[in-house]
């Protein structure tokens, strides 16, 4: 159950909402749907949709934006979409990559209108956790059609992703391929990693956020979300998206209320008898 609206949470109401004071010059500014989008079925149905059009769109005016909501409310959908609609493969990588192995993307992506602030990003990843492996196959078999001499590998860190553990992988990703004044879309980036993992990560986005990078981050991880001066996004029960401080997000709600009297929260989730 998502947290009562209080301190710490604020609606998300208009479209084209200046962007706060200080705010930085980012990538992908605003998103929304166009004209032609669908108005029922899926994807156009899913609540963070349906959010979508009754705002007019969503603000990304951070460095760092998180998305957060429950499952099957549609986040993972629309960072997918967001990447197709920028140029990204839609099962994950850099502009470069184009292999599918299966034809499972929504159609939202071609339906959405990407505001593109002034400046370009001189890289850009998108990074989907669910199938990250076919990325990384990717990657090995690019490496051995360039031949000697040349390496995709060594721009992950020069040893083959599918050599390395699933968390070892994601954490390669970040500080071998991710860089400055880059462009980052990741969905749940969280789920192959370490508690120590994502305190990795949550410090490399910081640093590559201060240096010009732009992410917009599907999750429900409490550690991720800490990072400074991130905005959180989070849809709430009645479909709207609501601007939350961290201490009033729901998965830190959730987990620090766990945390505090997990026998409590057992009996109350487990049937023994």
């Amino acid at each position: 159950m998502s947290p009562a609206r209080g301190p710490g949470r604020t609606r998300v109401t208009g479209a084209d909402e200046a962007p706060p004071p200080g705010s930085s010059d980012v990538f992908v500014q605003h998103v929304r749907l166009g004209p032609d989008a669908g108005s029922e079925g899926y994807p156009y149905d899913l609540p963070v949709v349906r959010a979508l059009r009754d705002t007019g769109g969503l603000g990304l005016d951070r460095p760092v934006t998180f998305l957060v909501g429950h499952n099957g409310s549609g986040k993972s959908t629309l960072v997918e979409a967001l990447a197709v609609a920028v140029g990204l493969n839609a099962e994950g990588g850099s502009p470069n990559f184009r292999f599918a192995t299966a034809d499972a993307h929504s159609s939202l992506g071609e339906a959405l209108v990407v505001r593109r602030g002034r400046r370009k990003p001189r890289s850009s990843f998108f990074l989907r956790a669910e199938s990250f492996f076919n990325v990384v196959s990717e990657i090995d078999r690019l490496d051995r059609e360039d031949g000697p001499g040349a390496s995709v590998v060594g721009g992950y860190g020069g040893v083959p992703l599918h050599e390395r553990s699933h968390g070892e992988s994601f954490l390669d990703l970040f500080v071998h391929r991710f860089r400055p004044d880059g462009l980052y879309l990741l969905d749940e980036p969280e789920a192959a990693l370490s508690p120590q993992g994502a305190m990795a990560v949550l410090a490399r986005i910081h640093d590559l956020a201060r240096r010009g990078a732009q992410f917009v981050i599907a999750t429900h991880s409490p550690i991720l979300l800490a990072v400074p001066d991130a905005r959180i996004l989070e849809l709430d029960d009645g479909g709207a998206w609501q601007a939350v401080a961290y201490d009033a997000a729901m998965p830190v709600v959730l987990t620090r209320a766990f945390l505090a009297d997990p026998a409590r929260h057992l009996a109350d989730l487990l049937d023994d008898g």
